[in-house]
């Protein structure tokens, strides 16, 4: 598969210093195979161009001849609830956001970090002040995603709603990867949540970090995945804050004892599982990953590669 262009196509932009607009064809993808069984896995990323409109005419193609679609990788925490019982738990979820004992963001991040956070906050989130008094996890989030929207990005997935489409109007085999987590005695553990710590001080920072000098390489990194620059992805740094923020909730003990330990390896190991089933079986597969992921050393594609799997890069 290529994204060559052809005299037909739409132009597709040069990537400016600016994130790009218009059509663009985005990479190329991966081709995992063994024998005459083949998988093929578009590298997805976010945020994106929000002027971006991407052209999916190589998925298109491989739709058209897949016999099933793995769904990407992923953890569903439920729970025993009922719906009208869950409506009742809002105001304590609402509660657990905040910071035990209605201490505020100053009272619990040390002081130069604190100050980091009022120049950036005034910068994207202006006179919001409770925001102040949440957990500094759910205020890095909230500032996060304030300032992707005003560097002219967007976190809305591109490839995900068309391989959806495209599928439903096939009739392709759909097969999710979703780890469910049934949390037991939601309303116990919410309010223990509540009153604990969490050790999401470095999730903070990074974000901080993140907002203070990533921003220009995330719109880089952006145009380059909507060029299908796979080379300039290769080459930008990747700084993952939403590792540390994820370690914050799964390491705690009140997570242990609720089920979630170890779902990102579990996640994993489910996905490489239905890969190799459908490799087995079909003679065409589809299915999108992270493309930090697919780029990574010792991601999903090295575990396939170990187990004699050939992969093909885009």
């Amino acid at each position: 598969m290529t994204n060559s262009q052809t005299a037909a196509d739409p132009e597709v932009r040069d990537m400016d210093a600016v994130v790009v607009t218009g059509v663009q064809p985005g990479p190329g993808m991966w081709k995992v195979s063994k024998g005459d069984h083949v998988l093929w896995i578009m590298g997805t990323l976010t945020p994106l161009p929000k002027g971006m409109t991407w052209l999916s005419r190589d998925v298109e193609t491989v739709l058209a001849q897949a016999d099933e679609v793995i769904e990407p990788p992923s953890a569903n925490f439920d729970s025993d609830v009922g719906m009208f019982r869950g409506m009742l738990m809002i105001p304590s979820l609402l509660k657990a956001r905040k910071n035990p004992d209605g201490k505020t963001l100053r009272e619990v991040l040390p002081p130069p970090i604190y100050a980091r956070w009022s120049l950036l906050k005034a910068k994207y989130l202006g006179r919001n002040e409770g925001v102040e008094k949440w957990r500094p996890v759910f205020a890095s989030q909230e500032l996060y995603q304030a300032a992707i929207k005003k560097s002219g990005l967007t976190q809305s997935g591109v490839v995900g709603p068309v391989v959806e489409k495209l599928a439903k109007a096939g009739k392709i085999k759909r097969t999710p990867t979703v780890v469910k987590v049934t949390i037991e005695n939601p309303k116990q553990v919410i309010k223990e949540f509540s009153a604990s710590s969490l050790a999401d001080i470095d999730c903070f920072d990074k974000t901080l970090k993140r907002l203070e000098s990533d921003l220009p390489i995330m719109s880089a990194r952006a145009n380059a995945w909507s060029i299908g620059d796979i080379q300039a992805l290769r080459m930008l740094p990747y700084e993952d804050q939403n590792r540390s923020c994820m370690n914050a909730f799964l390491e705690t003990s009140l997570a242990q004892k609720s089920g979630m330990a170890g779902v990102p390896q579990r996640v994993e190991a489910m996905w490489l599982a239905k890969a190799e089933t459908a490799l087995a079986n079909n003679k065409v597969t589809f299915s999108t990953l992270p493309i930090g992921t697919l780029l990574s050393s010792n991601g999903y594609l090295s575990k396939l590669r170990a187990k004699g799997y050939l992969i093909e890069e885009p």
